[in-house]
């Protein structure tokens, strides 16, 4: 039996709820293992005043911590497996992905109770391209401004009238108490989620094989199968923060069948793909692929090229 362990965590209050949760549900299963907590800065973090999608790369909110297990000053990192890229490098792996909890995006108003009420011209603020994209397509005459900082700072920023609503992952809400800032959950056909939102996923060294088979006890099935064909699916299109793509993977008929949406915009939401497929739970591992077929198919790759195109014209 491993004695201590360290867990990495972002520095945010919900990174740390979230290193607490994981502390909690393991010293629930080993209670004699004395367990840390240590906070580290990200890149993420310290550039706040840019939208992600400027920023660029991939592991915007998880190199850090990945130095720290290399470097041995922790053993474990807990991410937000929406921020995780689709591939880990080498020496890392996956450990367990947690029972995921809502996925869905959150719209948060002081003057409105759903999105289909926003007047024109109203002022939105989310630092996702892939809600951005969204919104526009649905909601064309609204006005989309970059909003970024942990939760506490970016409803302070609402509260103080910067804007007339933001969007925030339900999840990161609800674990930091704050379900009553909610105004609606938006259907997932409005705004298909990003991949892996709503679960947490716990990274360490591929050679420590007692400490995975520690952490493996927290790896809920169902949920890091659902997680594993959304970033598959990401994967086919090179897809970190800085793309407007989505996808959704959800078990129905009592966890027997498998039902994977994706979607691939353009950034004013003008153009926008949608699909989606449907398997049995045994044959969940090549939906990820066949849904990025399909909207390779449809076109996927030229919106995305597009927007690349552009980015780089304006560097």
């Amino acid at each position: 039996m491993i004695e201590k362990i360290r867990i990495a965590s972002r520095k945010s209050p919900l990174a740390l709820w979230q290193a607490e949760f994981v502390k909690s549900k393991l010293t629930s299963i080993f209670p004699h293992t004395n367990i840390e907590i240590k906070g580290f800065s990200t890149k993420g973090d310290r550039f706040l005043e840019t939208s992600l999608s400027k920023i660029g790369g991939k592991g915007l909110f998880i190199k850090e911590l990945e130095a720290a297990l290399q470097n041995d000053e922790a053993d474990i990192a807990v991410h937000s497996m929406k921020d995780l890229p689709p591939s880990l490098p080498d020496e890392f792996l996956l450990a367990a992905v947690l029972e995921r909890h809502d996925p869905s995006d959150a719209f948060i108003s002081n003057n409105y109770d759903a999105l289909e009420l926003l007047q024109p011209e109203a002022v939105i603020g989310t630092s996702s391209v892939r809600r951005q994209s969204q919104l526009l397509s649905r909601f064309p005459g609204v006005k989309i401004k970059v909003l970024r900082g942990n939760v506490n700072t970016r409803l302070e920023k609402l509260d103080a009238g910067l804007f007339d609503a933001i969007i925030l992952a339900t999840a990161g809400l609800k674990r930091l108490g704050f379900d009553k800032r909610i105004s609606q959950r938006i259907p997932h056909e409005i705004c298909l989620p990003s991949a892996g939102q709503g679960a947490l996923g716990i990274e360490c060294k591929k050679d420590d094989i007692n400490l995975i088979k520690m952490i493996s006890k927290l790896n809920h099935e169902f949920s890091a199968t659902c997680v594993e064909v959304e970033k598959k699916f990401l994967s086919f299109f090179d897809g970190g923060c800085s793309l407007p793509v989505a996808c959704y993977a959800h078990l129905f008929n009592k966890n027997k069948m498998i039902k994977c949406e994706g979607l691939v915009a353009s950034c004013d939401g003008k153009s926008i793909l949608r699909s989606e497929v449907i398997a049995s739970y045994s044959d969940a591992k090549g939906l990820g692929q066949k849904l990025s077929d399909n909207l390779i198919n449809m076109g996927a790759l030229e919106i995305l090229e597009n927007i690349n195109g552009n980015t780089r014209a304006r560097e």
